[in-house]
């Protein structure tokens, strides 16, 4: 059955899915089979249990309300990346901020520091490229993982 997380409360473990039936089903974070975790508004994919509760807990890749897609994000890395808009899109305004500041900065240096920032886009790129849909997700979306 599909459904979406309604509600999931960390500190006891338990949160709420509202099928696509129109019910709502109980579950317990030992029943997320999924390295994603459980997070309000994510698509999963869920069975019954004898019980009626959910279990056997599955996030679909790219659900919820942050999702962002990798193959966005390392194109922008590659081609943009020097000015930080990948990490805009990541929404890490901070990271992005200070590479284009660098970047801007150093046009006038020079171009040393943005080389170093295309060169740290690049690297970002290829790691981007390299990880699995769920890792990416994980680490850079919902672990908020700004470089590297």
């Amino acid at each position: 059955m599909k459904g979406t997380i309604l509600d999931f409360n960390a500190a006891n473990g338990q949160g709420v899915i509202s099928g696509d039936d129109g019910k709502r089903y109980v579950f317990s974070e030992g029943d997320i089979k999924s390295s994603l975790g459980g997070r309000a508004g994510g698509k999963v994919d869920f069975q019954l249990d004898p019980s009626g509760d959910a279990s056997e807990i599955y996030m679909e890749i790219g659900s919820g309300t942050d999702s962002k897609n990798k193959i966005v994000a390392a194109l922008l890395a590659f081609f943009l990346g020097w000015l930080g808009i990948h990490k805009f899109y990541l929404g890490k305004n901070t990271a992005g901020v200070i590479m284009l500041a660098v970047s801007l900065l150093g046009l006038i240096l020079i171009g040393i520091p943005t080389f170093i920032m295309g060169f740290i886009a690049f690297v970002e790129f290829i790691i981007y490229l390299t990880r699995s849909d769920e890792e990416f997700e994980r680490v850079y979306v919902q672990g908020n993982k700004s470089w590297f």
